[in-house]
């Protein structure tokens, strides 16, 4: 979506700068920017010697909820999720269903061993480790000086 200013040909005048500036900081606003953020989970990405490791904070869920695939490189983890809560009232009933879902994709490097991919969740936060093919480990080794 675009916004587009109101600008009538006249030269900017104090009515116009107001309505711009009021447009922009209802979509440019943090509050709005933060909602728009929240629907998918942050992600930390970070590599050790024999390991790839992606962490997604993903609080209030169970392992349950989380399907994580992998098709040829594309890592995939998805969430749905739905809610029902029923509350009685005098001669009515209010039903409110509440649906949350997310992917996140994570092309893997060619040097990633597909048959060593782990996932732990606690504490809100899920944890993949991807090992490294044994050629990709990073060897550390001193080198002599002559």
């Amino acid at each position: 979506m675009s916004l587009i200013k109101f600008n009538n040909g006249t030269k900017d005048n104090n009515l116009t700068k107001g309505f711009n500036d009021i447009f922009d900081s209802m979509f440019q606003d943090s509050f709005m920017s933060d909602r728009l953020m929240s629907k998918v989970p942050a992600v930390n990405i970070s590599e050790t010697v024999d390991h790839y490791h992606i962490e997604m904070a993903a609080p209030g869920l169970n392992k349950d909820d989380f399907k994580i695939k992998l098709d040829r490189n594309l890592l995939t983890v998805s969430v749905e999720q739905q809610k029902q809560n029923v509350e009685t009232n005098k001669q009515y009933s209010k039903r409110e269903f509440s649906y949350s879902s997310f992917v996140r994709s994570f092309a893997l490097p060619d040097t990633a061993d597909d048959s060593g991919i782990e996932a732990t969740y606690k504490d809100g936060i899920l944890n993949i480790a991807v090992a490294k093919k044994e050629e990709a480990k990073q060897v550390v080794r001193q080198i002599e000086i002559k």
